[in-house]
């Protein structure tokens, strides 16, 4: 199944594009898996490591993030292990994986306490993100509304 297709899967809003995004990747492990991934490419190990999950929930989260088309897998040279690597539709998450840290570093954090950051490969640090419209003036929760489907 492809995540676009629908069929064989209950959503839980079907028509609402951030509830159905939130059935593929809103629970905590498997956006900690997303953002890990982006790193690059992960064995079962390596993200067990870094992530200290359990196996079971790893697993799972794994099969479900390769069969929904975020992640793929191949067999590394020896051929005893599976490396695990964003497909396209992963690397697109990674505006939303930015938005959660910005809005993590505003409101999960007191203030003065240490936290990573996020830098291009010079060193900058990236700018915050803010929405536009189609005309590029920014926009907000009060401008904007959703056209629902009927």
């Amino acid at each position: 199944m492809t995540p676009t297709s629908g069929r064989d899967r209950a959503w839980t809003d079907p028509t609402c594009p951030v509830a159905r995004t939130v059935d593929l990747v809103g629970d905590r492990w498997s956006l900690l898996i997303v953002r890990d991934a982006m790193d690059g490419p992960g064995s079962f190990t390596e993200f067990r490591q870094r992530l200290g999950i359990a196996r079971n929930i790893l697993a799972d989260r794994l099969r479900r993030l390769v069969d929904d088309g975020i992640l793929t897998t191949s067999a590394t040279p020896s051929g005893k292990r599976h490396v695990y690597e964003l497909t396209a539709a992963g690397r697109d998450l990674f505006t939303t994986i930015v938005a959660l840290r910005q809005w993590g570093e505003r409101h999960a954090f007191a203030d003065g306490e240490r936290h990573s950051t996020l830098v291009d490969r010079d060193g900058r640090h990236v700018a915050e993100l803010h929405p536009r419209n189609s005309s590029g003036t920014p926009i907000t929760a009060a401008t904007t509304t959703v056209r629902r489907v009927e």
